[in-house]
């Protein structure tokens, strides 16, 4: 008995660093994939659009960059954009000291230029009394008619240079040319511009555009009267308008060709909106709208240089992978040639963070 227990002792040792070791080289369980929350649509046939769609813009007709007339310091701006201004408001003044000085200095010169005009004359007029008694000859008279109508002549200069001043001072002041909105804001006070540089850009009020670009390869269909079909984005109402202007030369980036067509008045565009613009010119011409599967381009992701998209089985509630062949776009969404059928339920969004057979939820919008 003596000789076994010190024998029991050693090995109970052994075996717990035995067993730690075994525990630590084990694996830890894998964690559980996260249920991820999807949101999926039905998928359906919809109705094509019947034609061809361009992004634009509202326009005023005229829109003017406002710039003094004169060159100097910018000392106040009383004009923000989005300001509605009147005829003939004040919209910002240069500093008008050196003109004052100016002005006041033509005033002198017509003052200056006036009394010798004034003296001249009263010359002239006592030189001419002596003729008549034939104390002078008829030469000297016509010598002190002809100073006279010099002074004339300086005061008449005077008095243009007096008033080329003034207008001057008055250019100082920029005013609105019209009632319009202020879109942009190009110069700052303290801010030294010369004479024509833009400071402001101001929308005319009156007949508004909707503007637009169109590749070279349709332009050719689109005629100056022709109507053109134009909604708000995100609007359901859509407006009709009519082509004012083609533009004649493409632009040199994009090699688009600008096209202009009038609102009516009635419809009221905000400013700088966007648009979206069907012309009618482009339009596919087909008796009745024809039908496709249409999905949003979120649905869609690339698997191997092929386009697919996830369906979701409903009784096992797992995703899984459907290649699909698209045949073009129909405004904000692709449009599927085959690879699904009505009735389908297609992930909508978070596409790229799914695995096939991966269980899912559906996604319910917060109350």
């Amino acid at each position: 008995m003596p000789q076994t227990l010190p024998a029991r002792s050693g090995a109970l040792p052994l075996l717990l660093l035995a067993t730690l070791l075994l525990t630590a080289c084990s694996k830890p369980a894998p964690a559980p994939e996260p249920l991820r929350s999807v949101k999926v649509i039905t998928v359906g046939e919809a109705t094509l659009a019947s034609g061809l769609e361009f992004a634009g813009e509202v326009r005023a007709r005229v829109e003017s960059r406002l710039g003094f007339r004169v060159a100097g310091k910018l000392l106040r701006r009383q004009a923000e954009p989005g300001q509605v201004v009147q005829f003939g408001q004040v919209l910002a003044e240069l500093d008008p000291q050196d003109y004052q000085l100016a002005q006041d200095a033509a005033q002198a010169q017509v003052a200056a230029a006036r009394t010798q005009r004034d003296l001249a004359a009263a010359e002239f007029k006592r030189y001419q009394a002596l003729q008549q008694q034939n104390f002078i000859s008829g030469a000297e008279l016509e010598r002190r008619e002809t100073t006279l109508k010099a002074a004339q002549a300086q005061l008449d200069q005077a008095q243009a240079q007096l008033a080329s001043q003034g207008n001057q001072s008055t250019y100082t002041r920029l005013l609105a040319p019209a009632a319009g909105i202020v879109t942009a804001v190009e110069a700052e006070p303290g801010q030294v511009v010369s004479a024509g540089t833009p400071v402001l850009r101001l929308a005319l009020e009156g007949p508004r555009d909707a503007v637009f670009s169109v590749p070279e390869d349709r332009v050719g269909a689109i005629r100056v009267g022709s109507s053109v079909q134009v909604k708000p984005w995100g609007g359901a109402q859509a407006v009709a308008a009519q082509v004012r202007e083609v533009g004649a030369i493409a632009d040199p980036v994009t090699r688009t060709f600008l096209v202009k067509a009038t609102l009516p008045a009635a419809a009221r565009l905000p400013l700088g909106i966007t648009l979206a613009v069907a012309p009618q010119a482009l339009a596919r011409g087909q008796a009745e709208p024809a039908a496709a599967i249409k999905l949003p381009t979120s649905a869609l992701r690339q698997e191997g240089g092929v386009t697919a998209v996830w369906v979701l089985d409903t009784a096992t509630m797992t995703v899984k992978s459907q290649p699909v062949q698209l045949a073009g776009a129909d405004g904000n969404e692709a449009v599927v040639a085959s690879g699904l059928q009505p009735g389908m339920q297609v992930v909508a969004a978070g596409v790229h963070v799914l695995q096939p057979g991966q269980k899912v939820t559906l996604w319910k919008a917060p109350k």
